[in-house]
């Protein structure tokens, strides 16, 4: 009787964490943003109507001008750059700074990953499966992301599939697989399921027969 109120309690206690848990990290993530991304122009902005003759106290901060500000700058630097003469500008810029040793290294660094994630394909992960890794018997959750094509598949004597196997709990990161297409096994269940699988660590098991 003890034992079973005692798993009841801690099931009730684990359900209310994976609730709670998402809306936390969303507030603490946005809260940050907001409150850093603000206080970039929030202080020169401020001193700037003080000039004009606003009546404002020096250090009086109007919360979200700066992160106003940062939204219009950041459109007045789309609008500029998608006309001729913008992306000129901005591809000068760009042979600037790839003159300078850390800043070239940085700069390229984010530019790529930026650009992957904008580009990236929302339908990219095609199916859910099953691979054994990292050793036989030992079963992974992964993900296919196309054919295999090129030198791999060509100096490979069967046919092989791209699989990423993302690891837990930040699926961002994780292995890339060229697996024969004969030891692959589809799984039925979605790609989001099978991303709240490998997130939760175990804990978000799928419904199944669907």
């Amino acid at each position: 009787m003890f034992k079973r109120l005692k798993y009841r309690i801690r099931n009730i206690f684990i359900a209310g964490l994976l609730v709670i848990l998402p809306i936390g990290i969303t507030y603490f993530i946005l809260s940050f943003l907001f409150n850093n991304i603000d206080s970039l122009l929030s202080p020169i902005l401020t001193r700037l109507l003080i000039f004009i003759g606003l009546p404002l106290r020096p250090g009086y901060r109007i919360p979200g001008l700066g992160l106003m500000a940062t939204i219009l700058i950041i459109f007045i630097v789309g609008l500029l750059t998608t006309n001729i003469f913008g992306r000129k500008l901005v591809k000068f810029g760009e042979l600037i700074l790839e003159k300078i040793p850390v800043v070239r290294s940085v700069y390229t660094g984010a530019k790529q990953v930026i650009n992957t994630i904008a580009h990236t394909d929302k339908k990219a992960f095609r199916q859910v499966v099953m691979v054994e890794f990292p050793r036989k018997g030992v079963y992974s959750i992964g993900f296919v992301t196309g054919e295999t094509k090129g030198e791999v598949q060509d100096l490979t004597k069967e046919e092989v599939v791209n699989v990423f196997l993302p690891t837990t709990p930040n699926p961002t990161s994780g292995f890339l697989l060229f697996a024969p297409r004969n030891e692959i096994t589809p799984l039925s269940m979605t790609v989001e399921d099978g991303l709240k699988l490998i997130i939760s660590g175990g804990i978000v098991t799928p419904k199944w027969p669907i």
